[in-house]
């Protein structure tokens, strides 16, 4: 293998990039599955336990639409970084080295999932906050009581585990994105010239 990566810097910039997807994708995985557990299991109580949210809280249904399509998001992600990690093997082996083409539309599907998880977030959290924000501006203003304000409009604790369940879901497609751009560049110049097919 020395041999082959001294005659010939190609298949060094290839074995590099099999590697780079190996680790990349066992590091997205696992960042993913570690930041997407909060989420999911604030949702878990939510739909499960607390039955569902009524008073002034419970509200747009385009939220949950959301939220639930962005929990699916990241399932899919951390499937599709789990991928990665298997492209990588074949992109290591000679004989099953799959095509430029094949590898780019890879990573490309994976970005867009990771871009439309980062537009579902910004989405809810927008909506959220400024609920949230309205609530606290219609409240007297020497002090804002943070359970009950103006009788029926209150904010409670699973809105702030909701708004950190979003902030970490936002926080791994962030870093799944990057990611994928890293993976994308690294394609690029592996396969400068041609396919090694």
């Amino acid at each position: 293998m020395f041999k082959n990566t001294l005659d010939d810097p190609q298949f060094a910039m290839v074995e590099s990039l099999a590697l780079t997807f190996e680790r990349t994708g066992r590091t997205g995985f696992w960042a993913q599955l570690v930041l997407g557990t909060f989420p999911v299991l604030v949702m878990a109580f939510v739909l499960f336990y607390a039955g569902s949210l009524s008073g002034t809280r419970a509200g747009v249904p385009i939220v949950e639409w959301l939220a639930m399509g962005n929990i699916l998001l990241l399932f899919f992600t951390i499937f599709w970084f789990h991928r990665y990690r298997d492209l990588g093997k074949r992109i290591a082996d000679p004989a099953n080295r799959p095509s430029r083409e094949e590898v780019t539309s890879k990573v490309w599907t994976g970005l867009m999932a990771s871009g439309l998880g980062v537009i579902f977030s910004i989405l809810v959290m927008l909506f959220e906050v400024g609920q949230i924000f309205f609530y606290f501006l219609t409240a007297p203003q020497g002090g804002v009581p943070t359970v009950q304000v103006n009788g029926a409009t209150f904010v409670s604790a699973i809105d702030m585990a909701s708004l950190m369940a979003l902030v970490l879901t936002m926080a791994a497609e962030v870093l799944v994105t990057m990611m994928g751009l890293w993976l994308l560049f690294r394609t690029s110049t592996a396969y400068a010239e041609d396919d090694l097919t």
